[in-house]
């Protein structure tokens, strides 16, 4: 496994649409492992693809504490929403690729999916919670769609401002 630098707003790779992967292989498994150690030590709970600058419909999650101690990765490799809930949940939502930022977004209380996993055997899943919110939020990444684009003008444009002086100011310091 190789940690990869994750990707911050505003870039404008983060806004690529991805493309599906053709066959799970070494390639794509070797992608999620690296994905998965730079998800681990930027200490998210999840990470699409996109994010390191790869333009694969690629996800990596884990919502297990450390306290756990054991590490529980959900592998979705072209995920797609087959079903979800008519009613709408509110949940605060961060991502690595905006660092220290937060808001809350509404979407809808579950999802069910379609995907292949880490061996490229298909799989369905329903999630709600926790891992509904950040799976939606990592499938956005896949259409090029931040969580901040959920948000009023006024409030996506205060968020990707503040990040493009911090990203001026550590070049600056660099």
């Amino acid at each position: 496994m190789a940690k990869r630098p994750i990707i911050v707003a505003p870039d404008p790779r983060l806004k690529v649409k991805s493309t599906k992967v053709a066959v799970v292989d070494d390639g794509i498994r070797k992608l999620m492992d690296d994905m998965l150690e730079s998800m681990y030590e930027a200490v998210g709970l999840g990470l699409a693809a996109i994010q390191v600058g790869v333009p694969k419909r690629v996800i990596v999650i884990d919502l297990a504490k450390p306290e756990d101690k054991k590490p529980k990765p959900l592998y979705l490799v072209n995920p797609e929403v087959v079903a979800a809930s008519e009613s709408d949940a509110l949940f605060e939502e961060g991502c690595l690729s905006l660092p220290g930022q937060f808001a809350e977004v509404e979407r809808p209380s579950w999802v069910e999916i379609a995907y292949l996993d880490y061996d490229g055997k298909p799989q369905r899943l329903r999630a709600e919670g926790m891992l509904g919110v950040c799976i939606q939020h990592e499938m956005d990444h896949l259409e090029g769609v931040l969580f901040v684009d959920h948000l009023s003008a006024l409030k996506r444009n205060m968020i990707l401002r503040k990040l493009s002086k911090q990203k001026k100011q550590q070049l600056v310091n660099a």
